[in-house]
């Protein structure tokens, strides 16, 4: 290939086929789906594939979502794998045809939750007249609530307002592809009584620049949108149901991100680190070798977490304000409702609320029982000691927490956690086919998935055999030019490969590792030409975020410079956003330090 100097180092240039093939719509027959799920079961040449396969290819939809693999039929991991990878492969997939409304059955599972939030409310109430409130419930309650406090202290009135910051999602007011921070800035004002009654008074002296920008905007008498709480809607889950979330008002949200961060900064001072889930994957691997850890999940937890348990629980302070941050009722179509949940999914701290609850109860379980407190939590995905899990699962049903039996596992030789599978140490991990397959990227994606779980079945010694039919398939239907070959970690712009395979262009004029080719997404831009949202949206961005490399952190200087340059443009002068939902695909030319060899097919 060609090569050209961009930046002071030499960049592999693709050639006019390669941008062509790019850039011309690919369009995947119907069939190629059905062929693809036929070679991946094809792999596994067992019976359990084989009723995966007839089920699917016979329209019998309802019962393929229905079967079960149970760890404790297998007696190696090798036969346990070939029954959970192809059971789990199509559950999640949206194209199957089965008779129910998943909207439905998720409004229905909606329904249950809220009901069972109002019990937990209606026990915490009176609880001690409460005939659960007895014996082991009353220390731990008591011992929760101690450690919640330990790990919170005091709340910080400055820490809230300087960590509150949008998240990437929609709002009651603003919605589509022009979703930002900067058009949130601008113009998402949306907030409820409740919490104007919080930040309203000092909003001003807080952040004037915004406040003077909403007063423009909206009039002198309310800078601020008043709403009236929170909308209920629906997002894609599996192949049998839905999710209800709820969208909140921009404020609010804005507000709720800075509490989420606030708890998610003291849970890492106790060792609880939300930011990565390996902690919990590699204690799921050693709990299905040993057997003394167990893996406890719950069945929707973000909607289970009842108002006067958070009551109960938190200090009073903490309390206080995220009471009156968090939305207290739910608008769905024309109908109010008033939560008996303290907080759903959508709010900006409820992740974090859900896993202090959780770590809190944990540590007060093993302190009962004087056992090592072996426990670490990622939301709801609980590591605790497996003779705590019992006691843990009954208390967590006094605060109101269904627990999912289906994904616990105690006594057996499997263990799931923050999407890692586990059987005897051996990874079961699953991949998922959601959609059919249609762009080049789809294949990429499911390509790669199947040869990273070849090599992940070959104990990471090469890749499985078996998985090759099944990938070549999939690498054959991708137009030849654009049959890219990438590292493993780079994303699923091409197919990975070995070294040998890829033969990559070496980097030059001194600088370390290689360049390659490969189709990326971009997000299409839109330009901004006036508006404070631009100027405000560029002065919240954190600064750890913008020097996070280690030459701007050594070179002050020049990491100011570069900020400047990057991010404090004047208005009018080629200001940018990306506008949310809407991609393109362009070639681009990629640099990595090191390639990591998958091995060879056996």
């Amino acid at each position: 290939m060609s090569s050209r100097s961009t930046f002071g180092y030499s960049a592999i240039k693709p050639s006019q086929t390669q941008l062509k093939a790019a850039s011309t719509p690919f369009r995947a027959a119907p069939s190629e789906t059905d062929d693809a799920i036929f070679n991946y079961l094809c792999s596994f040449n067992s019976p359990r594939a084989l009723t995966v396969w007839l089920l699917y290819s016979q329209k019998e939809h309802e019962q393929l979502v229905q079967l079960e693999t149970s760890a404790l039929d297998y007696k190696d991991a090798e036969s346990f794998r070939n029954a959970y990878l192809p059971t789990e492969f199509l559950s999640k997939a949206s194209f199957l045809s089965l008779p129910f409304d998943r909207k439905k059955v998720a409004f229905e599972k909606f329904t249950k939750y809220e009901l069972l939030c109002k019990q937990t409310n209606n026990r915490f109430r009176n609880l001690s007249l409460d005939p659960l409130y007895r014996g082991a419930n009353v220390e731990l309650l008591s011992a929760v609530r101690r450690k919640i406090a330990h790990i919170l202290g005091d709340f910080n009135p400055y820490e809230y307002f300087e960590n509150a910051d949008w998240g990437p999602g929609v709002t009651t007011l603003l919605k589509g592809e022009n979703v930002s921070t900067v058009n949130k800035f601008h113009s998402d004002s949306g907030i409820t009584r409740d919490l104007y009654s919080l930040v309203g008074p000092i909003f001003q002296r807080a952040y004037p620049l915004w406040y003077d920008h909403l007063r423009q905007t909206n009039g002198d008498a309310m800078p601020f949108v008043t709403q009236v709480g929170n909308k209920i809607v629906t997002v894609p889950k599996n192949a049998k149901t839905d999710r209800v979330i709820a969208v909140e008002p921009g404020l609010n949200l804005f507000f709720q991100k800075g509490i989420g961060t606030m708890i998610r900064r003291r849970l890492k001072r106790v060792g609880i680190d939300l930011n990565y889930q390996t902690f919990n994957q590699q204690l799921a691997k050693i709990g299905s070798i040993s057997n003394h850890l167990a893996t406890v999940d719950f069945s929707s937890a973000s909607d289970s977490i009842s108002r006067l348990v958070v009551r109960e629980l938190l200090p009073s302070d903490w309390y206080a304000v995220m009471n009156l941050t968090r939305s207290v009722v739910g608008t769905q179509q024309d109908s109010v409702i008033r939560w008996e949940k303290f907080s759903s999914m959508g709010n900006g701290f409820t992740f974090e609320l859900e896993s202090l609850i959780f770590i809190a109860a944990a540590m007060a379980v093993c302190e009962l029982l004087s056992v090592a407190p072996e426990v670490y939590v990622h939301g709801d995905d609980v590591i605790i000691p497996s003779e705590c899990a019992a006691l843990f699962s009954g208390f967590s049903a006094f605060l109101g927490f269904n627990v999912n039996l289906e994904k616990t596992h105690v006594n057996s030789p499997f263990r799931e956690s923050c999407g890692e599978h586990w059987y005897l140490g051996s990874s079961c991990k699953p991949i998922y086919l959601k959609d059919r397959l249609k762009t080049v990227e789809s294949f990429y994606k499911l390509a790669n998935s199947v040869r990273m779980l070849a090599h992940r079945s070959n104990f990471n010694y090469g890749c499985d055999a078996r998985f090759r039919r099944c990938w070549r398939h999939l690498f054959n239907r991708v137009p030849k030019q654009i049959r890219f070959a990438i590292p493993v970690g780079k994303g699923d712009g091409g197919f990975v490969s070995n070294f040998d395979e890829a033969t990559p262009v070496r980097a030059r004029n001194g600088i370390e590792g290689y360049h390659f080719l490969a189709l990326t997404t971009v997000s299409v831009k839109s330009h901004v030409f006036e508006g404070e949202g631009v100027l405000l949206s560029s002065l919240w961005r954190n600064t750890e975020e913008l020097f996070c490399d280690e030459i701007h952190r050594k070179k002050s200087r020049i990491c100011f410079g570069w900020y400047l340059s990057n991010y404090t443009r004047p208005l009018g002068h080629g200001n940018t956003y990306d506008l949310r939902g809407r991609t393109k695909t362009k070639v681009s030319a990629l640099h990595t330090h090191q390639w990591y060899n998958l091995g060879p097919w056996c």
